[in-house]
């Protein structure tokens, strides 16, 4: 009896991570097949799959974000931003930054300006290269009426190399190299 306890306790742990590799690959198998599915143009598809995997592993950040931008293409924006606070709650920060800019521009696009710049924000604070969320906090700062704020992240954008803030520079403010970096002192 002795014999098979042991047996019990050194084969247990052995078919747990055999069990929980198979879940891994399958979620795996899963997540791909949705991105081909996805790069097809087949996001419902996509959706399905990508649910699929995060059904076999529910902390499957790559899967949230994937699911999430389907579902932004879809304009099924609550779904979408479900996903980006999915990844922003089980993802290491690089990936919690990507979520928190994802999420801010579904806020965006669904009129949410108030909303989006936090999350803008919080993406600047974990990555403050990120051109893209100066800029897009930038538009929601100008939906709000901060147009200072919307001058200062256009410029700090064009400073790290957003083309889309450069160009609205250069049309609007040509000699916007030139200003004081204080914007309240123009």
């Amino acid at each position: 009896m002795r014999r098979i306890y042991c047996y019990i306790t050194v084969i247990t742990p052995f078919l747990l991570l055999m069990g929980s590799m198979a879940l891994a690959e399958s979620a795996n198998s899963s997540f791909n097949l949705g991105f081909e599915r996805h790069q097809r143009g087949d996001l419902a598809g996509a959706v399905r799959l990508y649910s699929k995997a995060i059904e076999d592993d529910a902390a499957f950040v790559m899967a949230y974000q994937m699911r999430g931008i389907a579902q932004q293409q879809l304009k099924k924006y609550a779904q979408a931003i479900n996903d980006f606070s999915m990844v922003i709650t089980f993802g290491e920060p690089s990936f919690q930054s990507t979520g928190y800019f994802n999420r801010g521009i579904v806020k965006n696009m669904t009129g949410d300006f108030a909303g989006a710049i936090p999350d803008f924000s919080e993406a600047i604070a974990l990555d403050k290269k990120m051109a893209a969320a100066f800029f897009h906090r930038g538009i929601a700062k100008s939906k709000t009426g901060d147009m200072l704020g919307r001058m200062e992240d256009f410029r700090e954008a064009a400073r790290l190399g957003d083309i889309n803030a450069t160009e609205w520079l250069n049309t609007y403010y040509p000699d916007w190299r030139e200003l004081p970096t204080n914007p309240a002192a123009m």
